[in-house]
């Protein structure tokens, strides 16, 4: 019951702040050009400064296990490897991209140690998860949504040159890379600083919730009905199914089973809705799956760790 509980405060908040989004622009109170910029917004500055703050945070010597970052490697990028192969099964190719990213992309950074604090009284594994997954989550969304853009062109050397151009330049890997320099060579981080990033950080999640719900189309979504249920049951079911067995047979139990519980079965992150929108795609299929994967995770989670609990595997 107090997982139940936990899961639900930390998921339905999330749903509620989407429908404030959507409400708000009912009201008129946030246009289609406002919930543009504010996309735009988060996508440049609060979400790099996000991912800085959670890996220049990360104290590699008292937690490195490398076992356990190469089996959340492995597990991130045979998952979208599937995902990848499942998107080629609908006729409708122009939002390929989504699906594959919406499919594999959690909420890891934003819910992994808060959920695993929750249960163990502190970080765990969350931080080791978050080097093997998330780092390899946004390089490959840029990839995908580069080369699945709705209006692709031939494979040439130039697309090739842009997709490259496309990763070097996002500012989210330039985050993702920024915070691991910072890490690996131990560089202090002032108060004053810190605070600040911190506060930055921090609206990134509410104003890209916001946005998203603002530029939510229900009818197009139902147009999209079918993808996003699928890949709301990928991500909440499937690949859980598949890789726990495998991080049971390879010996991880307690706080690395947990960490790897919220990699694979956490709510897709918010930010694949803005990254989606910010490199041209429609970004109607990534709100489906984010809606849909925030409203029944707090229930899955709690079914698989239940399920794990009762095994005696955390």
């Amino acid at each position: 019951m107090e997982n139940l509980i936990f899961s639900l405060n930390a998921t339905i908040p999330i749903f509620l702040m989407m429908l404030l989004g959507l409400l708000f622009r009912k009201l008129g109170w946030i246009d289609e050009v406002f919930a543009s910029r504010m996309n735009k917004f988060v996508f440049l500055v609060p979400l790099p400064v996000m991912l800085f703050e959670d890996l220049a945070t990360v104290d590699f010597s008292q937690v490195w296990n490398p076992k356990f970052v190469l089996f959340c490697f492995g597990a991130t990028f045979l998952s979208i490897g599937i995902a990848a192969g499942i998107s080629f099964l609908w006729r409708d190719r122009s939002a390929q991209g989504e699906f594959i990213q919406a499919s594999y992309r959690s909420s890891a950074a934003l819910l992994g140690i808060a959920f695993i604090q929750n249960i163990y009284g502190n970080a765990g594994m969350a931080p080791l998860m978050i080097i093997g997954s998330v780092p390899l989550y946004n390089v490959m969304a840029v990839v995908v949504l580069s080369f699945f853009h709705p209006e692709r062109k031939k494979m040439d050397g130039k697309l090739w040159r842009d997709t490259l151009k496309g990763i070097l330049t996002n500012p989210i890997i330039i985050g993702i890379l920024a915070g691991l320099f910072w890490s690996l060579f131990k560089f202090p981080v002032p108060e004053i600083l810190d605070k600040t990033i911190s506060s930055i950080g921090s609206t990134a999640t509410p104003l890209g919730l916001m946005a998203m719900g603002a530029t939510f189309d229900i009818r197009k979504a139902f147009g999209k009905a079918r993808p996003a249920l699928t890949a709301a049951a990928i991500k909440l079911l499937g690949f859980e199914a598949l890789f726990l067995p495998a991080a049971i047979g390879l010996g991880f139990r307690q706080e690395e089973l947990v960490a790897i519980l919220i990699m694979l079965g956490s709510a897709t992150t918010v930010s694949s809705y803005v990254m989606a929108r910010n490199m041209g795609h429609e970004g109607v299929l990534s709100s489906s799956v984010v809606m849909m994967t925030t409203l029944f995770s707090a229930f899955t989670l709690t079914g698989w760790l239940y399920l794990l609990k009762s095994m005696g595997m955390i």
